[in-house]
């Protein structure tokens, strides 16, 4: 699988009746078997503000290297369909339990994150052999 971007960003209020501006939206594109994908993460801002309880990462950026600046939104998608490939086949999903949440970074090996963060930055695209090496194995 070829991982092509991820990002994130903070929904606003598109009409003063509705709660867009209580969520935010990760999304990771993908290639596989020659169809580009797009799987869509929403999910309540409070995680967002809270990232600490689930991650290694204290603040955004969470990874600054080599001039790049990634925040913590650019990554839930990507960790998500690490940790649950079967995800591949779908094109949205929605989180609003803490819980379910915090289980998507539950054994992520966050000290590999940067690599493919910077080959979507440098290259362009990060080859995906096996999610696996992103998730730590117990000993």
């Amino acid at each position: 699988m070829l991982i092509k971007e991820c990002k994130g960003f903070e929904l606003e209020k598109e009409k003063s009746n509705t709660s867009e501006d209580f969520f935010n939206r990760s999304e990771v594109t993908f290639v596989e078997d020659g169809e580009e994908k797009t799987l869509y993460i929403l999910y309540v801002r409070y995680f967002d503000q809270n990232f600490s309880e689930f991650t290694p990462y204290q603040q955004d950026p969470i990874i600054v290297q080599e001039g790049i600046e990634v925040d913590f939104k650019d990554i839930v998608a990507l960790v998500c369909l690490l940790k649950n490939p079967g995800l591949r086949s779908r094109k949205r999903l929605y989180i609003n339990s803490k819980q379910d949440f915090a289980s998507y970074f539950q054994d992520i090996n966050f000290n590999k994150l940067p690599e493919i963060l910077l080959a979507l930055k440098q290259n362009n695209g990060f080859e995906l052999r096996s999610p696996l090496e992103f998730i730590m194995q117990p000993q």
